[in-house]
């Protein structure tokens, strides 16, 4: 298997994490269909949702794959007037991955990225390896280290 960026990330910073599998097709790209194939919980599979605001401020979210950012809660969060979802067409220019394979991690460019505090509750969560049909187990907390993220309240 190759590497992915997220990986050589974890490795340098010599952060433990396994590699899990998982079949993938066009049509069921979410989060949730990905949980299911892979025999997962959905709460432990984190997907990466990334948006904008009017001055072009990225911003990343990573949540369980059964929830919802709460604009209302992001918006507080990031002090924006407004958010909203980047355009697929923008999805891959802006942090170097396609839609079913977004990591939080190894992104083209380093962004704010919150990291849903419910990810605590979890001995290990799941996000996206940059590669559709590979997903990382982790702690919370070493995602949060790796990413350079923030643990919030956005769902």
């Amino acid at each position: 298997m190759k590497k992915t960026n997220a990986m050589r990330i974890l490795e340098s910073q010599g952060i433990e994490y396994e590699v899990l599998s998982y079949e993938w097709d066009e049509e069921h790209l979410d989060a949730v269909h990905a949980s299911q194939t892979a025999g997962l919980l959905p709460q432990q599979v984190f997907k990466t949702i990334v948006m904008q605001d009017s001055t072009k401020q990225v911003y990343v979210f990573c949540l369980p794959a059964d929830f919802s950012v709460s604009l209302k809660k992001a918006r507080s969060l990031t002090m924006s007037k407004d958010l909203d979802l980047i355009k697929l067409s923008e999805l891959q220019d802006l942090t170097g991955y396609m839609r079913g394979g977004c990591s939080p991690l190894g992104m083209k460019k380093h962004y704010p990225t919150f990291i849903e505090e419910l990810a605590q509750l979890e001995e290990y969560i799941y996000v996206s390896a940059g590669q559709r049909g590979l997903q990382l187990k982790l702690r919370p907390q070493d995602l949060v280290l790796a990413a350079n993220a923030t643990f919030a309240d956005f769902t």
